[in-house]
């Protein structure tokens, strides 16, 4: 089993052009992801976009290729969640119990923001261009939960099938519970759903 990470040093402080950056990039992903939503993908401007925020087409691009990078970050933002958060968890624990606990930050993310979060979950899994995005960093969150859960184990990620398939099966599960919140939000609990699935796959996560 691998040693558990050391302590990391302090990152430094951000400059204060680091910050208003940052704020600019927040600002607009959040009114695109938001326009997007209520408009349609399509219907929504590179041009309304950057008018909403009061900033000029020009800048927009400073900070995202094209409107759909927007939903591309937010995307690569899900995947590293949840692999920081497997890579803290404690070195013996479970490995169904460490990968409940990577998938379920993105989950209690969008259940906390239910109100912001569910119109982009449902915009993305309901536009083909989106979707595939979606499907595709998924492939890739597969292979970055697989070398942090082989890295726990001791494992090489390459010569065995437990890790891609575990990984496989926990982003299943995630990918699910997600669809099922997207279409029956009532009285629908992200958390509790996700923690019901892994009950179900605990006995084939397990015995490695």
């Amino acid at each position: 089993m691998s040693t558990p990470p050391g302590p990391r040093a302090p990152a430094a402080p951000a400059t204060l052009a680091q910050r208003k950056r940052q704020l600019v990039a927040t600002e607009l992903t959040e009114t695109a992801l938001q326009l997007f939503a209520h408009q349609g993908f399509e219907a929504v401007t590179v041009d309304e976009i950057a008018t909403s925020v009061g900033v000029s087409k020009r800048t927009f691009f400073r900070y995202f290729a094209s409107k759909e990078d927007v939903v591309v970050q937010f995307l690569e933002g899900m995947g590293a969640d949840m692999r920081a958060e497997l890579a803290v968890r404690p070195a013996g624990e479970a490995p169904s119990v460490a990968l409940l606990c990577a998938v379920s930050v993105p989950l209690a993310a969008c259940e906390d923001h239910a109100e912001r979060a569910l119109p982009v979950v449902r915009l993305i899994l309901r536009t083909p261009a989106l979707l595939a995005r979606f499907l595709e960093h998924q492939a890739g969150w597969r292979e970055e939960l697989a070398e942090e859960l082989a890295a726990r184990l001791g494992l090489d990620p390459a010569a065995g099938l437990y890790p891609r398939l575990a990984a496989g099966v926990a982003l299943t599960a995630f990918d699910t519970v997600l669809r099922r919140w997207s279409e029956e939000p009532a009285g629908t609990d992200p958390l509790t759903l996700v923690g019901q699935a892994f009950e179900l796959l605990a006995p084939a996560l397990d015995p490695v």
